[in-house]
Protein backbone atom coordinates (compact mmCIF):
# COMPACT_ATOMS: atom_id res chain seq x y z
CA UNK A 1 0.00 0.00 0.00
CA UNK A 2 1.22 3.50 -0.84
CA UNK A 3 0.47 6.70 1.11
CA UNK A 4 1.07 10.21 -0.21
CA UNK A 5 1.63 12.98 2.37
CA UNK A 6 1.21 16.25 0.46
CA UNK A 7 1.42 18.78 3.32
CA UNK A 8 3.87 19.22 6.17
CA UNK A 9 3.13 16.58 8.83
CA UNK A 10 4.81 15.95 12.17
CA UNK A 11 7.50 13.29 12.14
CA UNK A 12 5.53 11.15 14.60
CA UNK A 13 2.66 10.83 12.13
CA UNK A 14 4.92 10.09 9.17
CA UNK A 15 6.88 7.47 11.16
CA UNK A 16 3.68 5.70 12.21
CA UNK A 17 2.60 5.46 8.56
CA UNK A 18 6.04 4.25 7.51
CA UNK A 19 5.75 1.31 9.89
CA UNK A 20 2.98 -0.07 7.69
CA UNK A 21 3.19 1.44 4.21
CA UNK A 22 5.36 2.93 1.51
CA UNK A 23 5.15 6.67 2.28
CA UNK A 24 5.96 9.49 -0.15
CA UNK A 25 6.19 12.99 1.37
CA UNK A 26 5.80 15.51 -1.46
CA UNK A 27 4.62 18.96 -0.40
CA UNK A 28 3.72 22.06 -2.40
CA UNK A 29 2.17 20.16 -5.33
CA UNK A 30 0.02 22.07 -7.79
CA UNK A 31 -3.35 20.65 -8.79
CA UNK A 32 -1.93 19.38 -12.08
CA UNK A 33 1.02 17.73 -10.30
CA UNK A 34 -1.29 16.12 -7.74
CA UNK A 35 -3.65 14.84 -10.46
CA UNK A 36 -0.70 13.18 -12.19
CA UNK A 37 0.82 11.77 -9.00
CA UNK A 38 -2.25 10.54 -7.11
CA UNK A 39 -3.01 7.67 -9.54
CA UNK A 40 -0.71 5.19 -7.78
CA UNK A 41 -1.66 5.92 -4.14
CA UNK A 42 -4.06 4.19 -1.77
CA UNK A 43 -4.22 7.03 0.78
CA UNK A 44 -3.69 10.79 0.79
CA UNK A 45 -2.80 12.67 3.98
CA UNK A 46 -3.14 16.45 3.94
CA UNK A 47 -3.47 19.53 6.12
CA UNK A 48 -4.96 22.82 4.92
CA UNK A 49 -2.58 23.48 2.01
CA UNK A 50 -3.61 20.75 -0.42
CA UNK A 51 -6.80 21.24 -2.43
CA UNK A 52 -8.43 17.85 -3.07
CA UNK A 53 -10.61 18.89 -5.99
CA UNK A 54 -12.98 16.84 -8.11
CA UNK A 55 -10.18 16.57 -10.71
CA UNK A 56 -7.89 15.02 -8.12
CA UNK A 57 -10.64 12.63 -6.98
CA UNK A 58 -11.43 11.64 -10.57
CA UNK A 59 -7.77 10.74 -11.19
CA UNK A 60 -7.43 8.80 -7.93
CA UNK A 61 -8.34 5.33 -9.18
CA UNK A 62 -6.67 3.49 -6.27
CA UNK A 63 -7.48 5.98 -3.51
CA UNK A 64 -9.39 4.56 -0.55
CA UNK A 65 -9.05 7.30 2.08
CA UNK A 66 -8.20 11.00 2.43
CA UNK A 67 -6.99 11.94 5.90
CA UNK A 68 -7.09 15.57 7.04
CA UNK A 69 -4.67 16.25 9.93
CA UNK A 70 -6.91 18.84 11.54
CA UNK A 71 -10.58 19.75 11.71
CA UNK A 72 -11.63 21.75 8.63
CA UNK A 73 -12.33 19.83 5.43
CA UNK A 74 -13.43 22.70 3.18
CA UNK A 75 -10.36 21.99 0.98
CA UNK A 76 -11.77 18.55 0.06
CA UNK A 77 -14.57 17.89 -2.43
CA UNK A 78 -16.58 15.65 -0.08
CA UNK A 79 -19.34 14.93 -2.59
CA UNK A 80 -16.88 13.76 -5.26
CA UNK A 81 -15.07 11.56 -2.73
CA UNK A 82 -18.32 10.03 -1.49
CA UNK A 83 -19.55 9.32 -5.02
CA UNK A 84 -16.31 7.47 -5.73
CA UNK A 85 -16.45 5.54 -2.46
CA UNK A 86 -13.42 7.29 -0.93
CA UNK A 87 -13.54 7.71 2.85
CA UNK A 88 -12.71 11.18 4.19
CA UNK A 89 -11.57 11.48 7.82
CA UNK A 90 -10.34 14.30 10.01
CA UNK A 91 -8.87 14.71 13.51
CA UNK A 92 -11.40 16.81 15.45
CA UNK A 93 -10.05 16.21 18.95
CA UNK A 94 -6.30 16.53 18.48
CA UNK A 95 -6.17 20.30 18.99
CA UNK A 96 -8.99 20.58 21.53
CA UNK A 97 -6.82 21.30 24.57
CA UNK A 98 -4.52 23.63 22.63
CA UNK A 99 -7.50 25.72 21.52
CA UNK A 100 -8.90 25.85 25.06
CA UNK A 101 -5.54 26.85 26.54
CA UNK A 102 -5.06 29.52 23.87
CA UNK A 103 -8.45 30.97 24.78
CA UNK A 104 -7.42 31.25 28.43
CA UNK A 105 -4.05 32.72 27.41
CA UNK A 106 -5.79 35.34 25.27
CA UNK A 107 -8.15 36.21 28.11
CA UNK A 108 -5.29 36.66 30.58
CA UNK A 109 -3.20 38.64 28.08
CA UNK A 110 -6.12 40.97 27.51
CA UNK A 111 -6.95 41.31 31.21
CA UNK A 112 -3.36 42.32 32.06
CA UNK A 113 -2.44 44.19 28.83
CA UNK A 114 0.55 41.89 28.40
CA UNK A 115 1.18 42.38 24.63
CA UNK A 116 0.93 46.16 24.92
CA UNK A 117 3.19 46.29 27.98
CA UNK A 118 5.70 44.00 26.29
CA UNK A 119 5.86 46.22 23.19
CA UNK A 120 6.21 49.35 25.33
CA UNK A 121 9.09 48.01 27.40
CA UNK A 122 10.91 46.69 24.32
CA UNK A 123 10.63 50.23 22.94
CA UNK A 124 12.58 51.28 26.08
CA UNK A 125 9.57 52.92 27.78
CA UNK A 126 8.56 52.53 31.42
CA UNK A 127 4.80 53.14 31.39
CA UNK A 128 3.43 51.12 34.29
CA UNK A 129 0.44 53.39 34.83
CA UNK A 130 -0.71 52.89 31.24
CA UNK A 131 -1.20 49.16 31.67
CA UNK A 132 -3.45 48.80 34.69
CA UNK A 133 -5.20 45.43 34.39
CA UNK A 134 -8.06 43.57 36.05
CA UNK A 135 -8.24 40.27 37.91
CA UNK A 136 -10.32 37.45 36.45
CA UNK A 137 -11.00 36.00 39.92
CA UNK A 138 -14.65 36.54 40.80
CA UNK A 139 -15.51 37.77 37.30
CA UNK A 140 -18.19 36.25 35.07
CA UNK A 141 -17.19 34.42 31.89
CA UNK A 142 -19.84 33.90 29.21
CA UNK A 143 -19.19 30.84 27.04
CA UNK A 144 -21.17 30.75 23.80
CA UNK A 145 -20.98 27.13 22.63
CA UNK A 146 -20.38 24.46 25.25
CA UNK A 147 -19.03 21.66 23.06
CA UNK A 148 -15.67 19.98 23.54
CA UNK A 149 -13.54 23.14 23.48
CA UNK A 150 -16.10 25.39 25.20
CA UNK A 151 -16.45 22.86 28.02
CA UNK A 152 -12.67 22.72 28.47
CA UNK A 153 -12.52 26.52 28.61
CA UNK A 154 -15.30 26.58 31.23
CA UNK A 155 -13.47 23.95 33.30
CA UNK A 156 -10.25 25.99 33.30
CA UNK A 157 -12.08 29.22 34.06
CA UNK A 158 -13.69 27.56 37.07
CA UNK A 159 -10.15 26.81 38.28
CA UNK A 160 -9.55 30.56 38.10
CA UNK A 161 -12.63 30.98 40.35
CA UNK A 162 -14.74 32.61 37.67
CA UNK A 163 -18.53 32.29 37.47
CA UNK A 164 -19.67 30.69 34.21
CA UNK A 165 -22.67 31.59 32.07
CA UNK A 166 -23.22 29.47 28.96
CA UNK A 167 -25.36 29.33 25.86
CA UNK A 168 -25.66 26.12 23.85
CA UNK A 169 -28.85 24.88 22.15
CA UNK A 170 -27.82 21.27 22.74
CA UNK A 171 -27.08 21.42 26.45
CA UNK A 172 -29.92 20.64 28.87
CA UNK A 173 -30.34 22.33 32.24
CA UNK A 174 -29.37 19.09 33.98
CA UNK A 175 -26.17 18.77 31.95
CA UNK A 176 -25.26 22.42 32.58
CA UNK A 177 -25.87 22.01 36.30
CA UNK A 178 -23.57 18.97 36.38
CA UNK A 179 -20.88 21.07 34.68
CA UNK A 180 -21.31 23.86 37.21
CA UNK A 181 -22.48 26.46 34.70
CA UNK A 182 -25.62 28.55 34.38
CA UNK A 183 -27.44 28.07 31.09
CA UNK A 184 -28.88 31.24 29.60
CA UNK A 185 -29.30 33.23 26.36
CA UNK A 186 -26.77 35.09 24.24
CA UNK A 187 -28.36 38.43 25.12
CA UNK A 188 -28.25 37.63 28.83
CA UNK A 189 -24.56 36.75 28.53
CA UNK A 190 -24.01 40.06 26.74
CA UNK A 191 -25.67 41.93 29.62
CA UNK A 192 -24.02 40.12 32.54
CA UNK A 193 -20.62 38.77 31.53
CA UNK A 194 -17.28 40.48 32.11
CA UNK A 195 -15.55 38.27 29.54
CA UNK A 196 -17.30 36.57 26.61
CA UNK A 197 -15.78 33.79 24.51
CA UNK A 198 -17.30 32.03 21.48
CA UNK A 199 -16.82 28.33 20.70
CA UNK A 200 -19.42 27.44 18.08
CA UNK A 201 -18.96 26.26 14.51
CA UNK A 202 -19.65 28.90 11.88
CA UNK A 203 -23.18 28.21 10.62
CA UNK A 204 -26.06 30.33 9.37
CA UNK A 205 -27.36 30.49 12.93
CA UNK A 206 -24.03 31.41 14.56
CA UNK A 207 -22.71 33.89 11.99
CA UNK A 208 -22.58 37.31 13.69
CA UNK A 209 -24.00 35.82 16.89
CA UNK A 210 -22.32 38.79 18.59
CA UNK A 211 -23.44 41.80 16.58
CA UNK A 212 -24.17 45.48 17.18
CA UNK A 213 -27.30 44.65 19.21
CA UNK A 214 -25.29 42.50 21.63
CA UNK A 215 -22.47 45.06 21.96
CA UNK A 216 -25.11 47.65 22.90
CA UNK A 217 -26.14 45.38 25.80
CA UNK A 218 -22.63 44.85 27.17
CA UNK A 219 -20.97 46.53 30.12
CA UNK A 220 -18.42 49.15 29.15
CA UNK A 221 -15.86 46.98 30.96
CA UNK A 222 -16.67 43.85 28.92
CA UNK A 223 -14.04 42.03 26.89
CA UNK A 224 -14.67 39.50 24.09
CA UNK A 225 -12.58 36.60 22.76
CA UNK A 226 -12.76 34.62 19.51
CA UNK A 227 -10.46 31.63 19.08
CA UNK A 228 -13.09 29.59 17.19
CA UNK A 229 -13.99 30.81 13.68
CA UNK A 230 -13.89 34.15 11.91
CA UNK A 231 -17.40 35.50 11.33
CA UNK A 232 -18.97 34.34 14.59
CA UNK A 233 -18.40 37.89 15.87
CA UNK A 234 -19.30 40.67 13.44
CA UNK A 235 -15.94 42.33 12.82
CA UNK A 236 -17.36 45.73 11.80
CA UNK A 237 -19.65 45.84 14.84
CA UNK A 238 -16.77 44.82 17.10
CA UNK A 239 -14.54 47.58 15.68
CA UNK A 240 -17.30 50.16 16.20
CA UNK A 241 -17.87 49.01 19.79
CA UNK A 242 -14.15 49.19 20.60
CA UNK A 243 -13.72 52.64 19.02
CA UNK A 244 -16.81 54.01 20.77
CA UNK A 245 -15.77 52.64 24.18
CA UNK A 246 -18.88 50.44 24.40
CA UNK A 247 -16.56 47.60 25.48
CA UNK A 248 -13.04 47.66 26.89
CA UNK A 249 -11.19 45.14 24.77
CA UNK A 250 -11.05 42.11 22.51
CA UNK A 251 -8.71 39.18 21.89
CA UNK A 252 -9.02 37.67 18.43
CA UNK A 253 -7.21 34.68 16.91
CA UNK A 254 -9.43 34.01 13.87
CA UNK A 255 -10.71 36.29 11.14
CA UNK A 256 -13.26 36.37 8.34
CA UNK A 257 -10.44 36.79 5.84
CA UNK A 258 -6.92 35.57 6.58
CA UNK A 259 -4.40 37.12 6.67
CA UNK A 260 -6.55 39.91 8.15
CA UNK A 261 -4.55 42.96 7.12
CA UNK A 262 -7.69 44.91 6.15
CA UNK A 263 -9.58 43.94 9.31
CA UNK A 264 -11.20 47.07 10.86
CA UNK A 265 -9.82 46.50 14.38
CA UNK A 266 -6.38 45.05 13.62
CA UNK A 267 -4.54 48.26 14.59
CA UNK A 268 -6.54 49.24 17.67
CA UNK A 269 -4.60 49.49 20.94
CA UNK A 270 -7.31 47.71 22.95
CA UNK A 271 -7.20 44.55 20.83
CA UNK A 272 -4.92 41.53 21.24
CA UNK A 273 -4.51 39.61 17.98
CA UNK A 274 -2.72 36.40 17.04
CA UNK A 275 -2.40 34.74 13.61
CA UNK A 276 -4.75 31.75 14.02
CA UNK A 277 -2.62 30.00 16.65
CA UNK A 278 -5.33 28.04 18.48
CA UNK A 279 -3.99 24.69 17.25
CA UNK A 280 -0.36 25.77 16.97
CA UNK A 281 1.29 23.76 19.72
CA UNK A 282 3.80 20.98 19.30
CA UNK A 283 1.46 18.62 21.11
CA UNK A 284 -1.55 19.45 18.94
CA UNK A 285 0.37 19.00 15.71
CA UNK A 286 1.61 15.61 16.91
CA UNK A 287 -1.89 14.64 18.09
CA UNK A 288 -3.62 15.40 14.79
CA UNK A 289 -0.86 13.74 12.76
CA UNK A 290 -0.90 10.57 14.85
CA UNK A 291 -4.71 10.50 14.92
CA UNK A 292 -5.07 10.70 11.14
CA UNK A 293 -2.23 8.19 10.66
CA UNK A 294 -4.07 5.71 12.87
CA UNK A 295 -7.25 6.23 10.83
CA UNK A 296 -5.38 5.55 7.58
CA UNK A 297 -3.69 2.45 9.02
CA UNK A 298 -7.01 1.07 10.22
CA UNK A 299 -8.85 1.61 6.93
CA UNK A 300 -6.07 0.32 4.66
CA UNK A 301 -5.78 -2.78 6.85
CA UNK A 302 -9.47 -3.52 6.45
CA UNK A 303 -10.74 -1.87 9.63
CA UNK A 304 -13.06 1.07 10.28
CA UNK A 305 -12.49 4.78 10.92
CA UNK A 306 -13.71 6.77 13.94
CA UNK A 307 -13.94 10.24 12.43
CA UNK A 308 -15.51 9.71 9.03
CA UNK A 309 -16.81 12.89 7.39
CA UNK A 310 -18.74 11.11 4.65
CA UNK A 311 -20.57 7.81 4.28
CA UNK A 312 -18.15 5.10 3.14
CA UNK A 313 -19.11 3.09 0.10
CA UNK A 314 -21.61 0.29 0.68
CA UNK A 315 -22.80 -2.47 -1.59
CA UNK A 316 -24.78 -1.00 -4.50
CA UNK A 317 -27.84 -3.16 -3.81
CA UNK A 318 -27.95 -1.95 -0.18
CA UNK A 319 -27.43 1.70 -1.08
CA UNK A 320 -30.18 1.47 -3.71
CA UNK A 321 -32.66 0.79 -0.89
CA UNK A 322 -31.23 2.97 1.88
CA UNK A 323 -29.91 6.04 0.05
CA UNK A 324 -33.26 7.87 -0.35
CA UNK A 325 -34.12 7.24 3.30
CA UNK A 326 -30.69 8.35 4.54
CA UNK A 327 -31.18 11.68 2.78
CA UNK A 328 -34.79 11.94 3.98
CA UNK A 329 -33.88 11.23 7.62
CA UNK A 330 -31.13 13.84 7.63
CA UNK A 331 -33.51 16.42 6.13
CA UNK A 332 -36.27 15.61 8.62
CA UNK A 333 -33.84 15.89 11.53
CA UNK A 334 -32.66 19.30 10.32
CA UNK A 335 -36.24 20.53 9.89
CA UNK A 336 -37.28 19.35 13.36
CA UNK A 337 -34.28 21.04 14.99
CA UNK A 338 -34.97 24.32 13.22
CA UNK A 339 -38.64 24.21 14.21
CA UNK A 340 -37.91 23.58 17.90
CA UNK A 341 -35.04 26.10 18.12
CA UNK A 342 -34.42 25.25 21.78
CA UNK A 343 -32.63 22.80 24.04
CA UNK A 344 -33.97 19.25 23.91
CA UNK A 345 -33.08 16.08 25.73
CA UNK A 346 -34.62 13.38 23.56
CA UNK A 347 -34.75 12.48 19.85
CA UNK A 348 -37.51 10.08 18.84
CA UNK A 349 -37.13 8.28 15.50
CA UNK A 350 -40.08 6.24 14.24
CA UNK A 351 -40.05 3.89 11.24
CA UNK A 352 -43.30 2.62 9.74
CA UNK A 353 -43.99 0.29 6.84
CA UNK A 354 -41.42 -1.50 4.69
CA UNK A 355 -38.47 0.52 6.01
CA UNK A 356 -39.08 -0.93 9.49
CA UNK A 357 -37.97 -4.35 8.21
CA UNK A 358 -34.58 -3.03 7.05
CA UNK A 359 -31.34 -2.46 8.94
CA UNK A 360 -31.94 1.22 9.71
CA UNK A 361 -28.80 1.95 11.71
CA UNK A 362 -27.34 4.16 8.96
CA UNK A 363 -30.67 5.97 8.62
CA UNK A 364 -30.82 6.62 12.36
CA UNK A 365 -27.29 8.06 12.33
CA UNK A 366 -28.29 10.32 9.43
CA UNK A 367 -31.30 11.57 11.42
CA UNK A 368 -29.12 12.37 14.44
CA UNK A 369 -26.61 14.11 12.19
CA UNK A 370 -29.36 16.24 10.66
CA UNK A 371 -30.60 17.29 14.08
CA UNK A 372 -27.20 18.13 15.57
CA UNK A 373 -25.81 19.81 12.47
CA UNK A 374 -28.22 22.72 12.87
CA UNK A 375 -26.23 23.98 15.85
CA UNK A 376 -22.88 22.21 15.48
CA UNK A 377 -22.35 22.60 11.75
CA UNK A 378 -19.72 20.58 9.90
CA UNK A 379 -18.24 19.25 13.15
CA UNK A 380 -20.95 16.56 13.00
CA UNK A 381 -20.42 13.53 10.79
CA UNK A 382 -21.92 10.08 10.28
CA UNK A 383 -19.54 8.51 12.75
CA UNK A 384 -19.49 10.97 15.64
CA UNK A 385 -23.18 12.01 15.62
CA UNK A 386 -24.32 9.34 18.13
CA UNK A 387 -21.34 10.08 20.41
CA UNK A 388 -22.04 13.82 20.28
CA UNK A 389 -25.67 13.20 21.25
CA UNK A 390 -24.57 10.96 24.12
CA UNK A 391 -22.00 13.50 25.36
CA UNK A 392 -24.82 16.06 25.62
CA UNK A 393 -27.11 13.61 27.47
CA UNK A 394 -29.54 13.52 24.55
CA UNK A 395 -31.50 10.27 24.57
CA UNK A 396 -32.16 8.64 21.18
CA UNK A 397 -35.22 6.35 21.05
CA UNK A 398 -36.18 4.27 18.01
CA UNK A 399 -39.53 2.62 17.34
CA UNK A 400 -40.69 0.43 14.45
CA UNK A 401 -44.06 -0.60 13.10
CA UNK A 402 -44.73 -2.73 10.04
CA UNK A 403 -47.97 -0.89 9.29
CA UNK A 404 -48.13 2.45 7.51
CA UNK A 405 -51.33 4.20 6.54
CA UNK A 406 -50.91 5.91 3.18
CA UNK A 407 -47.28 5.42 2.17
CA UNK A 408 -45.17 2.28 1.79
CA UNK A 409 -42.68 3.66 4.32
CA UNK A 410 -42.50 6.71 6.57
CA UNK A 411 -39.94 8.17 8.94
CA UNK A 412 -40.83 10.52 11.79
CA UNK A 413 -38.41 12.63 13.84
CA UNK A 414 -39.65 14.14 17.11
CA UNK A 415 -37.61 16.34 19.46
CA UNK A 416 -38.64 16.61 23.11
CA UNK A 417 -38.02 19.43 25.56
CA UNK A 418 -39.83 18.87 28.86
CA UNK A 419 -43.51 19.00 27.85
CA UNK A 420 -42.64 20.62 24.52
CA UNK A 421 -42.02 18.73 21.28
CA UNK A 422 -41.80 19.23 17.53
CA UNK A 423 -42.21 16.48 14.96
CA UNK A 424 -41.72 16.09 11.22
CA UNK A 425 -42.74 13.04 9.16
CA UNK A 426 -41.58 12.21 5.66
CA UNK A 427 -41.83 9.62 2.93
CA UNK A 428 -40.08 8.76 -0.31
CA UNK A 429 -42.47 9.04 -3.25
CA UNK A 430 -40.91 7.49 -6.34
CA UNK A 431 -37.36 8.59 -5.67
CA UNK A 432 -38.26 12.01 -4.25
CA UNK A 433 -38.39 12.83 -0.51
CA UNK A 434 -41.48 14.58 0.83
CA UNK A 435 -42.53 16.07 4.16
CA UNK A 436 -46.03 14.76 4.85
CA UNK A 437 -46.75 16.04 8.38
CA UNK A 438 -45.45 18.82 10.62
CA UNK A 439 -46.41 18.54 14.27
CA UNK A 440 -49.06 16.00 13.31
CA UNK A 441 -50.75 18.22 10.70
CA UNK A 442 -50.86 16.98 7.11
CA UNK A 443 -48.83 18.81 4.46
CA UNK A 444 -47.33 17.83 1.11
CA UNK A 445 -43.96 19.57 0.78
CA UNK A 446 -40.79 19.04 -1.21
CA UNK A 447 -38.04 19.65 1.39
CA UNK A 448 -35.84 21.99 -0.59
CA UNK A 449 -34.79 25.60 -0.27
CA UNK A 450 -36.48 28.02 2.12
CA UNK A 451 -39.77 27.42 3.93
CA UNK A 452 -41.66 29.59 6.44
CA UNK A 453 -43.60 27.44 8.89
CA UNK A 454 -46.23 29.25 10.93
CA UNK A 455 -48.89 28.31 13.45
CA UNK A 456 -51.95 30.50 13.19
CA UNK A 457 -55.64 30.81 14.03
CA UNK A 458 -57.92 29.54 11.28
CA UNK A 459 -60.00 32.62 10.55
CA UNK A 460 -60.24 35.30 7.86
CA UNK A 461 -57.63 38.04 7.41
CA UNK A 462 -54.61 36.08 8.67
CA UNK A 463 -53.06 34.36 5.64
CA UNK A 464 -53.62 37.37 3.36
CA UNK A 465 -51.67 39.90 5.46
CA UNK A 466 -48.87 37.36 5.81
CA UNK A 467 -48.57 37.00 2.03
CA UNK A 468 -48.89 40.77 1.59
CA UNK A 469 -45.95 41.28 3.96
CA UNK A 470 -43.78 38.98 1.89
CA UNK A 471 -44.94 40.65 -1.32
CA UNK A 472 -44.15 44.09 0.05
CA UNK A 473 -40.61 42.87 0.70
CA UNK A 474 -40.29 41.48 -2.84
CA UNK A 475 -40.25 37.86 -1.68
CA UNK A 476 -41.90 35.41 -4.05
CA UNK A 477 -44.05 32.58 -2.68
CA UNK A 478 -43.52 29.45 -4.79
CA UNK A 479 -45.79 27.13 -2.82
CA UNK A 480 -48.28 27.09 0.05
CA UNK A 481 -49.77 24.46 2.35
CA UNK A 482 -52.43 25.27 4.93
CA UNK A 483 -53.80 22.83 7.50
CA UNK A 484 -57.55 22.38 7.81
CA UNK A 485 -59.26 22.62 11.20
CA UNK A 486 -62.51 24.14 12.44
CA UNK A 487 -62.83 27.93 12.27
CA UNK A 488 -61.10 29.43 15.28
CA UNK A 489 -58.84 26.43 15.71
CA UNK A 490 -55.06 26.42 15.58
CA UNK A 491 -53.48 25.15 12.39
CA UNK A 492 -50.27 25.27 10.36
CA UNK A 493 -49.18 27.17 7.26
CA UNK A 494 -46.05 26.35 5.28
CA UNK A 495 -44.86 28.77 2.62
CA UNK A 496 -42.11 27.88 0.15
CA UNK A 497 -40.20 31.07 -0.70
CA UNK A 498 -37.45 31.70 -3.24
CA UNK A 499 -34.98 33.56 -1.02
CA UNK A 500 -33.86 33.63 2.60
CA UNK A 501 -36.15 35.70 4.82
CA UNK A 502 -34.60 38.01 7.42
CA UNK A 503 -35.55 38.07 11.10
CA UNK A 504 -36.92 41.58 10.59
CA UNK A 505 -39.44 40.31 8.03
CA UNK A 506 -40.26 37.26 10.17
CA UNK A 507 -40.96 39.64 13.06
CA UNK A 508 -43.40 41.54 10.82
CA UNK A 509 -45.20 38.27 10.11
CA UNK A 510 -45.22 37.32 13.80
CA UNK A 511 -46.84 40.69 14.54
CA UNK A 512 -49.89 39.95 12.35
CA UNK A 513 -53.03 39.36 14.42
CA UNK A 514 -53.75 35.63 14.39
CA UNK A 515 -50.18 34.51 13.64
CA UNK A 516 -48.85 32.60 16.65
CA UNK A 517 -45.27 32.04 15.46
CA UNK A 518 -43.17 31.93 12.30
CA UNK A 519 -39.95 30.04 11.70
CA UNK A 520 -37.69 29.97 8.67
CA UNK A 521 -36.56 26.44 7.83
CA UNK A 522 -33.66 26.05 5.39
CA UNK A 523 -33.29 22.66 3.70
Amino acid sequence: MKVLVSDSLSEEGVSKLQEHFDVDVSTGLSEDELVEKIVDFDALVIRSGTQVTSRVIEAADNLKIVGRAGVGVDNIDIDAATEKGIIVVNAPEGNMLSAAEHTIAMMMSMARNIPQANASLKAKKWERKNFMGVEVNGKTLGVIGLGRIGAEVAKRAQGLEMDILAYDPFITEERAKAMGVELTTVDDIAKRADFITVHTPLTKETRNILDAAQFDLMKSSARVINCARGGIINEEALADALKAGKITGAAIDVFTSEPPFDCPFIGLDNVVVTPHLGASTEEAQVNVAVSVAEEVISVLNGGSARNTINIPAVKPEVMAVLAPYIGLAETLGSAAAQLLDANYDKIGISYKGEISEKDTRAVTVAAIKGVLEVALGSAVNYVNAPALAKSRDIEVVESKSETSDEYASTISIELFQDSNSRSVTGAVVGSEPKIITINGQHVDLVPKGYMIVSNHINRPNVIGPCCMTLGANNINISGMQVGRVEVGGQTIMALNVDVEVSEKILDEIRGIDGILDATLVTL
